[in-house]
């Protein structure tokens, strides 16, 4: 049997402190290092991958650019608290209870965290082919697109674009500039079109020009890109929608039950 090619021996063409900043990336996301933590000091970092001081300091500048630590020269550099946020998808799919705010927001927001949205755009545009073929819309069909913003904490974390066919929006809320009660969930579903099926297909990116500046990413780590398609009865898909985040901030959270 022919054993593959594991390609180990590759060389790492990184510069070495982009290399430094990696693992101790890798670290700080996986929980090793916790937030709050001390990372180990200048010395002990120089030691442990043979670098000048130069060279350490610029791998913590990349990691202080990428908002996972804090500190200054001279003194400790600390892992900054509830950076790394989990995004449990399933827990806001359902709609509002009336007169409360769109889940994802209370989900963020659970840390303590402040969550908030802004709407930057709703206009009828042709989509890109992969929201086109999900919402089986034909070669001449536009959707509605609703374009939004989600900050926490005041910092943008999340860019979302949101497709429905014109069948469905037209005469409706989604078409309006504004933000929906209980969000689109709601909505739906008092149009009668309750979700009864999310289907997620999540990807690793390099950021776009536009998601790169509006999520004032530091450099251009991977983005997180999903694709959500809401279904409702019938299978009908009533919503398609690109939710794009910065990778190094923020995982995602499923849970499933065997079949």
């Amino acid at each position: 049997m022919t054993v593959p090619t594991t390609h180990t021996d590759s060389p790492d063409r990184r510069s070495l402190h982009e290399r430094i900043a990696a693992d101790l990336r890798d670290e700080i996301m996986s929980g090793d290092l916790a937030p709050g933590a001390n990372l180990p000091s200048t010395t002990q970092l120089k030691e442990r991958f043979d670098a000048s001081n130069a060279t350490i300091q610029k791998a913590l500048h990349v990691l202080k650019d990428e908002q996972l630590v804090v500190g200054r020269a001279g003194s400790a550099v600390t892992v900054r608290e509830h950076r790394q946020q989990t995004m449990r998808p399933a827990a806001y799919m359902a709609p509002a209870a009336p007169g409360t705010p769109y889940r994802w927001l209370t989900e963020a927001a659970q840390p303590g965290a402040q969550a908030h949205s802004t709407v930057l755009d709703v206009v009828k545009t042709r989509p890109p082919a992969d929201v086109a073929s999900s919402l089986d819309l034909n070669d001449a069909e536009n959707a509605i697109l609703r374009h939004q913003i989600l900050y926490i904490d005041g910092e943008p974390v999340e860019l979302v674009k949101s497709y429905y066919p014109l069948s469905l929006a037209r005469d409706t809320a989604i078409m309006a500039k504004r933000k929906i009660k209980g969000g689109t969930p709601a909505l739906l579903s008092q149009l009668g079109f309750p979700p009864r099926l999310s289907v997620d297909r999540v990807s690793a990116r390099v950021p776009t020009q536009e998601q790169y500046q509006a999520l004032n990413l530091p450099s251009d780590l991977p983005v997180l890109r999903t694709l959500r398609v809401v279904y409702s009865d019938a299978d009908r898909p009533v919503e398609a929608t690109v939710m794009v985040k910065a990778g190094h901030l923020y995982e995602l959270q499923y849970e499933f039950t065997p079949s």
